[in-house]
């Protein structure tokens, strides 16, 4: 699997329809390069955002009681975004597009499902995402990781270890790279930073749901220093993609 949330690249080659580089069906088939099948019609989805002005298509990474950067919805709309950990969404219009990931097929022919099911949304004004800053966004995730990798070596957590990294480098494929042009280099290299941070701790996270090998105590306070840092890395990876679809979208300047 790609090393960025499907819904990160949906906003990038989703934006890119909507600014017409690109057809809607080639921005569904870009984006979901590893994903064996489509349900839900995304490409008549954004056709339809096409036809109504949307210049752009926005992304969140909301966790279970974390909304962060999400619009205004219902209870059931961000619980579904949340469960998903991710989802896109329109500013002017208004409206949510959850993917929802899962297996088909018999057993050693698996493929991958992406279902993707709409929602209603508020509006987001324009110029809460145009306040976002790509320094303020790099400072926040530099500082994360420099605290949370300290707080974690005193419990002898060793974030970073090298089997999550080798992991995150596995799967930072080229295909990864093969995203819309007009991204400015500066809001590529921190999505991909923060995407990076973001495969090592999911996978530092798994391990330690395999089993505690610290005491309790101290495996305890692992992982929830790897969670304060899994919010971080959502929130900065979100919002480097929100800043990147606004230069796509000539919102503001590279």
């Amino acid at each position: 699997m790609s090393v960025l949330p499907l819904s990160v690249r949906f906003a990038l080659w989703g934006t890119a329809a909507l600014q017409g580089v690109c057809s809607p069906q080639d921005a569904v088939e870009a984006a979901h390069q590893d994903v064996d099948d489509v349900a839900g019609d995304p490409a008549s989805q954004l056709a339809s955002w096409r036809d109504f002005g949307e210049t752009a298509l926005l992304v969140a990474l909301p966790r279970p009681g974390d909304a962060a950067g999400m619009p205004r919805a219902g209870f059931a709309e961000i619980g579904a975004a949340a469960a998903a950990g991710e989802c896109v969404f329109l500013a002017g219009f208004g409206g949510l597009l959850v993917p929802h990931l899962s297996r088909f097929g018999p057993i050693g022919d698996e493929g991958t499902l992406a279902t993707w099911t709409a929602y209603e949304a508020e509006p987001v004004p324009r110029h809460e995402l145009e306040s976002l800053s790509l320094g303020e966004l790099d400072r926040e995730l530099t500082v994360a990781v420099y605290d949370s990798s300290a707080a974690l070596e005193r419990v002898e957590g060793r974030p970073w270890s090298s089997e999550p990294r080798g992991l995150a480098e596995r799967r930072l494929a080229p295909r990864d790279l093969d995203l819309p042009s007009g991204v400015s280099g500066r809001a590529l290299r921190l999505l991909l930073s923060a995407a990076r941070a973001a495969v090592i701790v999911d996978e530092g996270l798994r391990l330690a749901a395999s089993g505690p090998t610290l005491d309790l105590f101290s495996s305890g306070r692992r992982e929830s220093g790897l969670r304060d840092l899994q919010r971080t890395t959502g929130r900065v990876l979100a919002g480097a993609t929100n800043l990147a679809v606004m230069e796509l979208a000539d919102w503001r300047p590279a």
